[in-house]
Order: C-alpha cells, then sequence, then structure tokens
C-alpha cells in the first residue's frame, strides 16, 4: 500500500563525528522507513547491529519516530532522532537490508563497508519501472475484484477504475504534493467515475463493491492490522498511533468516495453495497489469486525471484482460511489463517539468504482483506443505512482481532531467529 514520502532520516553526518553511530542513524531511517507491516523487529536489529559494531544502542520507538542512544568505548555518547513515515512500497530494500544486517551481526562487515552498502541500497533505483508498477496496480486489483462480487462485470469495472488509480499512484511518486493527499484524490476521481459510468443498473451491485478493488492498494488493512498485533505485543505507543493514522486514511477514502457522489448529484443513499449474482467460473476464481500475486510484487518492489514462495503462501492462506471457516465459522477461519501464514512465513525467512518475513507476510495478509471492511461500514453509514455500517464495522473489529492474534500466535509458536552479535569487525 502506497504511503506518502516522509522526512528522510538525518544523515550520517548530524549523528556527530561517529562513524557507527552514524551508519545506525541511516540503519534505523530506513528500517522506519519500511516498518508499514509493524516497527517490534527495529530495536532487537539495531541492538544487535550496534552491538556486533562494539556500541551499546538504546532505542526508543513510536510509529514514525526513534531515537537513538549510541555508546561507543572512548567517545561521548551520541543522540540521534530519526523520522520517517512508513510505507511499503519498496520491499526490495527490506529484502537487501536483511542480508547487511546479517552479515554486520556475523562480523563480516565493519563500519565503513556497511555504509557502503547501505549507500548502494538507498541508491539503487526501483527493481521496475513506473509503467511495470502501473500494470502492477491494475493487476492487484484484478485479482482482488472476484472477492468482492464475482462477476464479469466486476472485472470489466475495475480494470477501467484500477488503471485510473494506478496511474495517480505513479504520478504522485513524482509529485510528492500530490502524494500527501494520494487516497483522498485516488477515491474522489474513482468516486465520480463509477457512479458517473458504470452505477447505473442495481443488477451490477452496489457501488461501493465496484469501487474497492480499485482502491484496495490505498486501503490500510496491513496498518490495522499491525496496529492490533504491536497492542497485543505490549508496543502501546506504537500500536496506537498506527491505529489513528490508519484510521485517518480509511476516513479520507470514505471522503473521496462522498465527495464523488456530491460532484455528480448523487443522493448519498445509493452508496449501498448490495452484491451481484455470480456469474463466473471457478477457474477465474482460482487463477484470480496469480494475477493478485503478480500485481503484489509488481506494486510493491518485491524481486521476482521470490515471486513461487509468495504464491505458494498466498494459496496456503486461502484455502486454510476456507476450509476453517467452514468449520469455524469466517472470523474463526481468518484466526486460523493469520496463525498459520505466520508460522509459515517465519519458518520460510530464516537465514540470511531467505525472503525476510515481512515480505512473506504480506501478500497472504492482504488476502484476508481488512481494510475494505472498514471502507464498506464508513460509505454505508454515510450513505443512511446505519445497521448495515455497523455490522460492517463491528465485523472489522473482529477480523483485525482475530488478524492481529492469530500473527502474534504464530510468531509465538514459530520464533524469529535472533540475530547474535559477533566481536566487532576493525
Amino acid at each position: 500500500m502506497v504511503r506518502p514520502e516522509g522526512e528522510q532520516e538525518r544523515p550520517a553526518g548530524d549523528a556527530g563525528p561517529d562513524p557507527v553511530a552514524g551508519f545506525l542513524a541511516r540503519l534505523t531511517g530506513l528500517l522506519l522507513r519500511t516498518s508499514g507491516e509493524g516497527a517490534e523487529p527495529i530495536e532487537r536489529e539495531v541492538t544487535a547491529v550496534g552491538r556486533a559494531l562494539g556500541a551499546e544502542v538504546s532505542v526508543l520507538l513510536v510509529m514514525d519516530t526513534a531515537t537513538l542512544t549510541v555508546a561507543v568505548p572512548g567517545r561521548p555518547a551520541a543522540t540521534v532522532v530519526v523520522h520517517a513515515v512508513p510505507e511499503v512500497a519498496r520491499l526490495d530494500r527490506i529484502a537487501a537490508l536483511k542480508p547487511l544486517v546479517a552479515d554486520v551481526c556475523a562480523g563480516r562487515a565493519g563500519p565503513a563497508e556497511a555504509t557502503a552498502r547501505l549507500d548502494r541500497i538507498e541508491a539503487a533505483p526501483a527493481p521496475y519501472p513506473w509503467w511495470l508498477k502501473l500494470v502492477g496496480i491494475v493487476l492487484f486489483s484484478l485479482g482482488f475484484a472476484p472477492l468482492m462480487q464475482p462477476t464479469w462485470y466486476e472485472l470489466g469495472t475495475t480494470a477501467v477504475l484500477a488503471a485510473l488509480a494506478a496511474l495517480l499512484a505513479v504520478a504522485s511518486d513524482r509529485v510528492p504534493r500530490l502524494a500527501r493527499v494520494l487516497p483522498l484524490v485516488a477515491s474522489t476521481a474513482v468516486s465520480v467515475v463509477t457512479i458517473g459510468l458504470f452505477a447505473g443498473d442495481p443488477a451490477h451491485g452496489g457501488p461501493v463493491l465496484l469501487m474497492l478493488p480499485a482502491l484496495f492498494f490505498f486501503v490500510p488493512g496491513d496498518y490495522l492490522s499491525a496496529a492490533a498485533a504491536e497492542l497485543g505485543a505490549g508496543l502501546i505507543t506504537t500500536g496506537a498511533i498506527r491505529l489513528v493514522y490508519a484510521v485517518f486514511l480509511l476516513v479520507q477514502l470514505c471522503v473521496g468516495v462522498l465527495l464523488g457522489v456530491y460532484v455528480t448529484g448523487t443522493s448519498t443513499r445509493a452508496l449501498f453495497d448490495t452484491a451481484a449474482a455470480s456469474d463466473l467460473p471457478r477457474w477465474v476464481l482460482f487463477a484470480s489469486w496469480t494475477v493478485f500475486t503478480v500485481g503484489t510484487v509488481l506494486a510493491f518492489a518485491i524481486p521476482r525471484r521470490f515471486f513461487r514462495t509468495l504464491l505458494a503462501l498466498v494459496y496456503l492462506t486461502v484455502g486454510v482460511q476456507s476450509a476453517a471457516t467452514v468449520l469455524i465459522g469466517e472470523t474463526g477461519g481468518t484466526f486460523v489463517a493469520a496463525a498459520v501464514l505466520a508460522a509459515v512465513a517465519t519458518l520460510l525467512s530464516r537465514g540470511p539468504g531467505r525472503p525476510p518475513r515481512l515480505l512473506l507476510v504480506l501478500p497472504g495478509f492482504f488476502t484476508l482483506t481488512v481494510g475494505s471492511l472498514g471502507m464498506r461500514g464508513l460509505t454505508t453509514l454515510a450513505g443512511g443505512h446505519v445497521v448495515d455500517g455497523f455490522s460492517d464495522l463491528l465485523e472489522l473489529v473482529l477480523v483485525v482481532t482475530a488478524i492481529a492474534v492469530g500473527l502474534v500466535l504464530g510468531a509465538t509458536v514459530v520464533p524469529e531467529r535472533r540475530a547474535e552479535a559477533h566481536p566487532p569487525v576493525p
């Protein structure tokens, strides 16, 4: 999911003349900027890297800010404040950071080499050109569309609306001011086009269901579940701030949809979410998750060498959720699927050459579709359908909690291997 670019972390020189403190400040900034799925590992990794480089590090962490105190023997302690807005737009950087952290902790890289490698990671261009990111966002939305309404009309509508949303997302990479209001602008544009061109016949389903797949790229379902997981893990401040930010993004999307209603002169009563009758064959529903995974890889800059693993985890998550839902209901099925996903992703991430756990969890997590429930609830309430709106919001609370507790349980049953710091490299 795209987030507005945050302030860059303070450069190494701001941390003082000590190269260790400078490297740790930059490492923390990059970790913080790529922590859209939770900030819990940052303190552990930065502390381990600092110890490997001969420094004792304490980290005070909130969602978008970290305060480091770095004590290197023979030097005055340095305190650095690092600020960055978390996002998940460049997962290739997370993949590149993992072996760097492992090499530093294993004593194979000192401050100078680690800083040079970090320079290369930050300077590296995105693995895919802008037009492939655009294609990726469209495929990401198309793969998700049958979950909203399994109809050919939904797929055709999503192709058009997702192309519009993708153009705005790609444009925001070059226009930082647009990035700050991107959810609002995208939802307004999608709402106007949907109501004006596609929502005339109730037999095709409600306008909200037609809009949602194209806006799913901007829906903060990952933030909602990450916030709940952080609260469950005892990171109260970080989780609470992330939860407030996620709700703010949801409200932006809802306001954008309402602006589209007002611009077109439509009554808010039109914001119903009744689904159309299914007319998609089963093979399309099954294949949609492959399309979804391809889109995720391209849209979030995931290295293509991880595609097969991610595809297997997506189908595993969908299969477990479907089977468990039959036995214990939707909320229970979501909980079981989240726990299995977290446990398997942790196992597969062990080792410096393996994909990072966040990268493995993200596509499977998206299949659990948390944020769309929140947007459906808000827009349905705004349309005057009070009972249905509160029903969606209640389901959101239950599903968010189920996912968060499931992820925490899976990580507890199969814990990550902690990096052990070796003597520093001179």
